[in-house]
């Protein structure tokens, strides 16, 4: 028998390591010495970590434990372990199977299944035998065709072919040639990257070798953000076991064929997404975009050829030589090929990672995929691609996941972040805090970019703070554009996108902001106020947990708050049990 433990960085997180901890006293103490205890990444149902899953001596699977802290391991060793009696109680619901059962994972084939620390676990799965079918059966030009009829976009930002890229620096002179990988994930609310490289480290590398091979390359690396120690950990230990086993280093494959791959740990800088920003940081100078042409794919990494794509890409790509390009094309649309790795955060009542066929609608995800809103609130908009997104609102809930449909809304499919939003979300306020985002993450070499940005945010500020003036809409719009069109990089092009889509689709929230100092949402706090109504009946729970005194009142009578002493912190109205507390 076999138990498996969760360990990405969410189930850590949720307290993975201590349960794990329990499990080895527990069985230790039993005398147990025939339960194996090992580990592996995030299966993507965040929101239910800690997971345990307990094998049977067959490998089937016999239960899937969820939520489980140190508390709940003595029943499952007692019960299960012992009297071999399932706890239906801390298994997974029949819901939330389904939920895990009806996706289409292709990236996250192996994610959550296997130890991400052991290539033998991976090489049971069919591992490498893409690489070696294509150095030693194809040539490169068939696996740059294979990947062309899968119709594999990039899936790191615009979408672009990946077929193309690869054919531009195969077709590059030289014989020096770079491959790169892009996990430089900086989205607030994405960790696509992260999961899969916590938890499927060698099928990146697989694809990676397969690409290398294609174009040519001598070397790869991988730019990963030093803020991933766990993702970089397993990164390592995968590469060390794949030298070991001939599938990187010296005649790899047995071929004649020298390639490796190392990392390199970036610092965080948001704009290091963008590819000619991470070669200058590659390099050793301050990432920071140049203009192109010359692209990447002629003049790179040290002025030679050099590709780049992001993790979810080149995870795709050993399924994809595996099984065929027809096969990967025959999900998803007619321009959207294959599934996408979608990360849902927000107001969401199922957080976490899912794995679909792109053209599913938005709705399909959110509701059928994400369990809907929290609470059983009002979906009100989502925030796809991230800070170079837009927001997109319940009215277009219907709309494709794809990238043509996306782009019509404003926003893009970017990575695959998702953040849900609610009633509660004030959207101008939400357009401010993107705006703070890429100002700050602004490298600073274009003006429209650098001045721009900050002009914006000023703007965005004074509305939520209940200091708009006339006029302000139109000059947040006339700046936007001027961004848009005038920046250098991706990152300035896009920044603008959440205010354009907020203006495009809420714009009466901004004019109750400016002309009627009223947030909706009821959300900024310069503009609203807090006042206790006679449904109040003194139970003084308010007064007890009013940071700043603020409230008076004696027991058993109507209470009060005073506005000048009032920080608009909320505490009252979480507390309240008689629904006393109104917000105007």
């Amino acid at each position: 028998m076999k138990i498996v433990i969760g360990q990405g960085s969410c189930g850590i997180a949720g307290g993975a390591k201590k349960t794990e901890a329990e499990f080895r006293k527990q069985i230790a103490e039993c005398g147990l010495t025939d339960i194996v205890l090992d580990k592996t990444g995030c299966i993507g149902a965040c929101y239910l970590e800690p997971i345990v899953d307990v094998y049977g001596d067959d490998g089937g699977l016999q239960a899937r434990y969820v939520k489980v802290q140190p508390k709940d391991v003595s029943g499952i060793v007692e019960k299960h372990l012992i009297g071999g009696e399932v706890l239906n109680e801390q298994a997974i619901s029949e819901e939330d199977a389904a939920i895990l059962a009806n996706q289409k994972r292709i990236v996250l084939r192996n994610c959550g299944l296997i130890n991400p620390e052991r290539i033998g676990d991976y090489m049971e799965q069919d591992g490498y035998e893409a690489a070696r079918k294509a150095l030693i059966a194809m040539t490169p030009e068939e696996v740059i065709e294979e990947i062309k009829l899968s119709g594999l976009r990039g899936r790191g930002g615009a979408g672009f072919p990946t077929w193309f890229k690869w054919n531009a620096a195969r077709q590059s002179a030289g014989t020096e040639k770079y491959i790169v990988c892009n996990a430089d994930e900086g989205d607030p609310g994405a960790f696509m990257d992260r999961s899969v490289l916590e938890g499927d480290p060698n099928a990146v590398l697989e694809g990676m070798i397969i690409g290398g091979y294609a174009m040519g390359a001598c070397e790869g690396v991988i730019y990963v953000r030093a803020e991933y120690p766990l993702a970089i950990e397993r990164l390592e230990t995968a590469l060390e076991q794949a030298r070991a086993q001939g599938f990187l280093g010296k005649k790899i494959f047995g071929t004649d064929w020298d390639f490796d791959i190392r990392i390199k740990a970036g610092a965080g800088a948001f704009v290091c997404g963008e590819e000619t920003a991470l070669i200058a940081s590659l390099e050793g100078e301050r990432g920071m975009p140049r203009l192109k042409p010359p692209f990447p794919a002629q003049k790179g990494y040290w002025q030679k050829p050099t590709n780049i794509n992001n993790v979810e890409t080149y995870a795709n790509v050993p399924w994809i030589i595996r099984n065929g390009g027809e096969a990967f094309a025959a999900y998803g649309t007619d321009q959207s090929n294959g599934t996408k790795v979608f990360a849902l955060a927000g107001k969401i009542q199922k957080g976490g990672l899912v794995e679909v066929p792109m053209g599913l609608t938005l709705r399909d995800v959110i509701y059928k995929t994400g369990g809907g809103i929290k609470n059983g609130k009002t979906f009100k908009a989502v925030q796809m691609g991230g800070p170079s997104g837009g927001c997109i609102p319940a009215e277009l809930i219907d709309t494709p996941v794809s990238y043509e449909h996306i782009n019509k809304t404003g926003a893009i499919v970017g990575s695959g972040g998702m953040i849900v939003m609610d009633e509660d979300t004030c959207m101008v306020d939400m357009a401010r805090y993107f705006l703070d985002f890429t100002r700050k993450e602004s490298c600073g070499k274009c003006n429209c970019c650098r001045i721009g940005t900050r002009r914006m945010l000023e703007i965005l500020e004074r509305i939520t703070n209940g200091e708009g003036r006339d006029g302000d809409i139109e000059l947040l719009e006339e700046l936007a554009l001027k961004v848009r069109d005038g920046a250098m990089c991706g990152l300035g092009q896009t920044a603008p996108n959440p205010v354009l889509t907020t203006l495009r689709y809420f714009r009466n929230e901004y004019e109750d902001h400016i002309y009627h100092h009223k947030c909706t949402a009821k959300s900024c706090k310069a503009l609203i106020t807090y006042s206790i109504t006679d449904k109040c009946v003194g139970c003084t729970l308010c007064v007890r947990n009013c940071p700043v005194d603020a409230i008076s009142g004696t027991v058993k009578n109507q209470h009060t708050i005073d506005p000048d002493k009032c920080i608009k912190c909320g505490k009252c109205a979480e507390n309240c049990r008689f629904d006393a507390i109104e917000i105007r």
